[in-house]
């Protein structure tokens, strides 16, 4: 397996380059050079697996021989271990032909632990065969700063910075990430928006001489490893609905269109997806361009969905790779003309070719309360702001309701208490392991919204530049 660069001039590389490089040094997105292919037969004989043993078949393509099969069963293995429910990613049914698949059950409490939780193993194992070690820094909009943290915390070989926008987390959240007391782990609350975090990421990813110093990687889903996780999910829950036999459609809310753009790549493995709805908040970007497209950057608005708190989506530069026939150049041009003015310009052919799969609908913040408490009284289900806005984009989007309709649930109720409780009157309670949290002392740091400031605090905390010989 080679992987290419969504902008054409960086390198072909194999899986272990793509992990510990993240963004590509042209700044562009590493995807595969090609999509593995599974026929329908292969996907029968994925039937009945458990789930460690489904991700270990559909993750081999991808990893190809950095990992043995017994290494990358072993890994996964390890990696599920402490999610709370033996289904890893159960599915319950809300109606005739609607289901909802829990995605929460992890440490984190959020979806971002299916990835995060593999991914800092396969640093660990990469890390060690390599004798070398990173650092990690990553932007959050709340969940995978948390997820990566406790992935990541205590390994030898990383140190792992996570900059998340000041005030503009849960408090649930932000005590996930800052109440962590490892030495490896450092936290950052950035005066901004979570696209002035992934701004910064990005600015010390594209100054190569930072970059070598400190031997720069990513957790953001801008890492390919993340993306490659997340599909199995997709799988999952498409066999267990029947496919390869019967289509399915899946319903994410997104900001940052990692998630969903998962569930693509699950498509383009084979999977029978009928439809991909993105469920968006007042940060709409996505569903505008779905709907008119229309991709044109806006003010940032803090809702009560804050993870999608997002105008600007990084992974979606992969689905317009595809849209524009896999041309680095132009895909390049389109992204450097998104930056330059705040729109992107795409050809309306290319356009409708992205809603023939992908639909959008939108919510805002009384609409989504009012999901929260509308789905509680029909169904029972608790859910948080994130969910409520998957679930009702696929009410409002669905296409076709003879196809089975997935939404994903995206986080715990209880990493967003006074939003739940506010639309239902009812206060979710954190699991038992976390019932302690607000009494937990938080560490990190303010900072203002600055590359230099940035560079220089990581520098001062950084091991990587002066270590010497393999981790012990």
């Amino acid at each position: 397996m080679r992987y290419i660069s969504t902008r054409g001039e960086a390198p072909e590389l194999g899986f272990e380059e793509v992990l510990l490089t993240g963004l590509a040094r042209d700044g562009g997105l590493y995807v595969p050079a090609d999509w593995p292919q599974l026929a329908p037969d292969a996907w029968r004989a994925l039937r009945g697996l458990s789930y460690v043993e489904l991700a270990a078949r559909v993750m081999a393509p991808f990893v190809d021989d950095a990992l043995g099969e017994d290494e990358l069963l072993n890994l996964l293995a390890d990696a599920y271990a402490g999610f709370d429910h033996d289904a890893v990613a159960p599915l319950k049914q809300l109606d005739a032909n609607a289901w909802l698949m829990e995605l929460f059950h992890g440490p984190t409490l959020a979806f971002k632990d299916f990835a995060l939780q593999v991914l800092g193993r396969l640093f660990d194992h990469v890390l060690r065969k390599r004798g070398e070690r990173i650092t990690i820094v990553g932007a959050t909009s709340g969940d995978t700063g948390s997820a990566a943290i406790e992935a990541c915390r205590d390994r030898d070989a990383v140190d792992i910075f996570i900059l998340h926008p000041k005030g503009r987390t849960s408090e649930v959240q932000r005590r996930q990430m800052t109440t962590v007391d490892a030495p490896n782990v450092h936290n950052i609350a950035v005066e901004g928006s979570f696209d002035d975090c992934q701004d910064l990421v990005k600015g010390l990813f594209n100054d190569p001489v930072f970059r070598d110093e400190v031997n720069l990687s990513a957790v953001n889903s801008i890492n390919w490893a993340r993306i490659m996780a997340q599909i199995v999910y997709y799988a999952h829950a498409g066999l267990a609905l029947g496919a390869p036999d019967r289509a399915v459609s899946f319903s994410v809310p997104t900001g940052n269109f990692g998630n969903v753009f998962a569930a693509y790549g699950a498509r383009q493995m084979g999977l029978p997806i009928e439809q991909l709805i993105v469920g968006s908040n007042e940060n709409d970007i996505l569903t505008r361009f779905l709907d008119a497209g229309d991709m044109s950057a806006q003010e940032v608005t803090p809702t009560i969905s804050p993870s999608m708190d997002i105008q600007v989506s990084s992974n979606f530069e992969r689905l317009l790779f595809d849209l524009l026939d896999r041309d680095g150049e132009a895909t390049a041009h389109a992204m450097r003309s998104f930056r330059a003015s705040g729109a992107l310009p795409l050809e309306e052919a290319r356009w409708r070719r992205a809603t023939e799969l992908f639909a959008g609908a939108r919510f805002s913040d009384q609409e989504t309360a009012a999901g929260i408490a509308g789905v509680l009284e029909a169904t029972g289900e608790l859910i948080d702001p994130h969910t409520a806005i998957g679930v009702l984009a696929g009410w409002t989007a669905r296409r076709d309701p003879s196809v089975p309709l997935v939404s994903v649930a995206t986080a715990h109720p209880a990493k967003f208490p006074d939003a739940v409780e506010a639309a239902t009157g009812i206060r979710p309670a954190l699991p038992a392991r976390l019932s302690d949290l607000y009494e937990r002392t938080e560490r990190y740091e303010e900072m203002r919204n600055n590359l230099g400031d940035l560079q220089e605090r990581i520098r001062a905390s950084n091991r990587a530049s002066n270590w010497k010989g393999a981790p012990a």
